[in-house]
C-alpha cells in the first residue's frame, strides 16, 4: 500500500498514477451529548446528523523539519561547467532568495479527526502525526480557534494516533459504534477535511467488508462515500452518529476519490485507542507460532473433513513451543472461541491477556489435543527478532526432477546462504517450471522443503516415498513444508 502525505497547505498537481493513497483511520463512534440518533432508513438529508456531530470533528495541521526537495531544479555535479551557468540562471528567476539546496525547511500538513471524550482525547492517523514537531487542533465552527495537542501514543500496525487537548470547558464527543453490525449498503457519511478546503461532508453506502490492504490487523470497510487526501484521520459515521470507521485510504488512478475508499473498523481501533488511552503503547497477546489459512487443496492432503482453522508453519521459540504446539497442527479453537482461519487467530490472540493461561485445541494427526498456553506479549517478541540472512544458492549436482521442481538435498555449505542452520536438513529447490503447478503456487529457486507428507524429508528417496505413500492412500495432492528464507508455509501439490 502507498501511504500517502496528508495534503499539503500549498501543494502542486498530483501526478495521474494508479496508487493506494492512506487517507486516515476514523473511529466508531456516537456523538456522547451532541444530540440523539438518527433512525435507521433511507434518510431524505443529511443535515441532521452533520449539525448534531459536526463539532466534535477537527482540523489537523501539522509542522515538522523536513530536508528541502530539489522541486524539480537542475541538479549538477560540483566543479562541473554548468555549475555556475545554472547558479547564475537560478539567480536571475529569483532562485537564489530561497533555501540552499537539501538544507532543512519547516513544512506543513493538513489532517483529519475527531474528539473522543469531553476532556480532549483525540483520535487520527498515525501518518497524520508521523514525525511532526508540533500538532495544531482546529474545531469546526470555532472561527481560528486553536489547540496544541499532546502526543498520548501512536500504533503503526492499525495507523492508528491518539491525542489529547486541554480545554477550561467540556468539549463535544462522539463515541465509538459497532462496526460488526453494519451491512453492505448501510448509509454512512464521512466528515473531514479533505484537500486542505476546510469541513466538509460526503455520503455514500458500506461497499464491502473485511477489507485487507497491507496490515496484520486490517479489518476494513469499503465505502463509496467522497474521500480524499486531507481526510485522513477523520471519522464515518453511521445513521445513528456512530463512527464505524475511520477514513484510511482511497484506490484512485489519478490520486482522486474514484469511490473505492478504505475506512478502519471501529472495533479495532477502538481497542487500540483503550491500550493507547491507558498505557500509551498497545499491548497485544503473543502465541509465537507461524501460521496460514487450511486452503482446500491443503486440507485434501492433510485428511481433513473441513478447510478451516489455522495451520502451524514453524514453532519458534516461545509461548507455543512450551505449551507443546507443533509444526503441523491445527488450531481449532483459542481461548474457547473457534478458529476460522489464521487471520481470526491473530486477532483472537491479540485480545487475550498476557500472562494468563489460555487454553488451546489443536488437530493432529486426525486426533483433538488439548494444550494450555501462557501467553506472551507480541512487542516484545517482535523487538528481540532478528531477521534472518539470505543469500544465493550455490550450484550443487546430485538432483532429482519432481512435481514441476529440479531438488538436492540441503548441505550445511548451502544452509546458512539460504536462511537455514548448520544441520538442518531438507531439500533445496534449485531450479522451477515455470508451467508447473508449484511455481503457480510460488515455489522458487532457493527454497527448501523440509516436510513432505507431514514427514520431514532429508534425502532424495525420502520424498519419492513420501509421494509413494500418498498414492497409494489414494490422496490426490501432497502437503509441502516449504521456507523461503526461513519462513515457513505450507504447500500441496497435486499428484500427477
Amino acid at each position: 500500500m502507498l501511504l500517502a502525505i496528508p495534503q499539503p497547505k500549498t501543494s502542486s498537481k498530483a501526478r495521474p498514477q494508479r496508487m493506494l493513497m492512506a487517507l486516515g483511520l476514523g473511529l466508531a463512534l456516537s456523538v456522547g451529548q451532541v444530540g440523539p440518533g438518527i433512525a435507521q432508513g433511507l434518510p431524505t438529508s443529511f443535515a441532521d446528523l452533520a449539525e448534531k456531530f459536526s463539532p466534535a470533528v477537527v482540523d489537523i495541521t501539522t509542522s515538522s523539519i523536513v530536508a528541502q526537495p530539489a522541486d524539480g531544479q537542475p541538479q549538477v555535479p560540483p566543479g562541473s561547467p554548468f555549475e555556475k551557468f545554472f547558479k547564475d540562471f537560478m539567480d536571475e528567476n529569483g532562485g537564489g532568495d530561497g533555501p540552499a539546496p537539501n538544507m532543512p525547511e519547516r513544512s506543513e500538513a493538513l489532517g483529519s479527526g475527531y474528539i473522543i471524550s469531553a476532556d480532549g482525547y483525540i483520535v487520527t492517523n498515525n501518518h497524520v502525526i508521523e514525525g511532526a514537531d508540533e500538532i495544531q487542533i482546529e474545531m469546526f465552527g470555532t472561527d481560528g480557534k486553536t489547540f496544541t495537542a499532546k502526543l498520548i501514543g501512536t500504533d503503526i500496525k492499525t495507523d492508528v494516533a491518539l491525542l489529547k487537548i486541554e480545554s477550561p470547558d467540556p468539549l463535544p464527543f462522539v463515541n465509538f459504534g459497532n462496526s460488526d453490525k453494519m451491512r453492505v449498503g448501510d448509509w454512512v457519511i464521512a466528515m473531514g477535511n479533505p484537500l486542505g478546503q476546510g469541513f466538509s461532508v460526503s455520503a455514500g453506502i458500506v461497499s464491502a467488508r473485511g477489507r485487507e490492504l497491507n496490515g496484520t490487523y486490517d479489518d476494513f470497510l469499503q465505502t463509496d462515500a467522497a474521500i480524499n487526501k486531507g481526510n485522513s484521520g477523520g471519522p464515518l459515521f453511521n445513521m445513528d452518529g456512530e463512527v464505524i470507521g475511520m477514513n484510511t485510504a482511497i484506490l484512485s488512478p489519478s490520486g482522486g476519490s474514484i469511490g473505492i475508499g478504505f475506512s478502519m473498523a471501529s472495533n479495532v481501533v477502538s481497542k487500540v485507542v483503550g491500550q493507547l488511552k491507558e498505557f500509551g503503547e498497545t499491548r497485544r497477546g503473543w502465541l509465537g507460532v507461524r501460521i496460514q489459512d487450511v486452503t482446500q487443496d491443503v486440507a485434501d492432503a492433510m485428511g481433513l473433513a473441513e478447510a478451516k482453522g489455522a495451520l502451524v508453519t514453524d514453532v519458534p521459540d516461545g509461548p507455543g513451543k512450551d505449551s507443546g504446539i507443533l509444526s503441523g497442527d491445527v488450531i481449532t479453537t483459542f481461548n474457547g472461541l473457534e478458529v476460522a482461519n489464521s487471520r481470526a487467530l491473530v486477532n483472537l490472540v491479540a485480545d487475550a491477556p498476557i500472562g494468563e493461561v489460555v487454553p488451546v485445541v489443536v488437530l493432529r494427526a486426525g486426533a483433538s489435543v488439548n494444550l494450555d498456553v501462557k501467553l506472551g506479549r507480541r512487542e516484545e517478541a517482535e523487538a528481540g527478532a532478528v531477521p534472518v540472512a539470505q543469500g544465493d544458492l550455490p550450484a550443487e549436482p546430485a538432483t532429482t526432477d519432481l512435481l514441476g521442481m529440479t531438488l538436492m538435498p540441503l548441505t550445511d555449505d548451502l544452509a546458512e546462504g539460504l536462511g537455514m542452520a548448520m544441520g538442518d536438513k531438507g531439500l533445496v529447490v534449485s531450479k522451477v517450471d515455470v508451467a508447473s503447478e508449484a511455481y503457480e503456487k510460488g515455489l522458487r529457486e532457493g527454497n527448501v522443503i523440509t516436510e513432505a507428507g507431514q514427514q520431514s524429508v532429508a534425502t532424495l528417496q525420502d520424498i519419492q516415498d513420501r509421494l509413494s505413500e500418498a498414492k497409494d492412500a489414494g490422496r490426490k495432492s501432497l502437503l509441502l513444508l516449504v521456507r523461503d528464507g526461513g519462513s515457513p508455509r505450507f504447500v500441496a501439490l497435486t499428484i500427477q
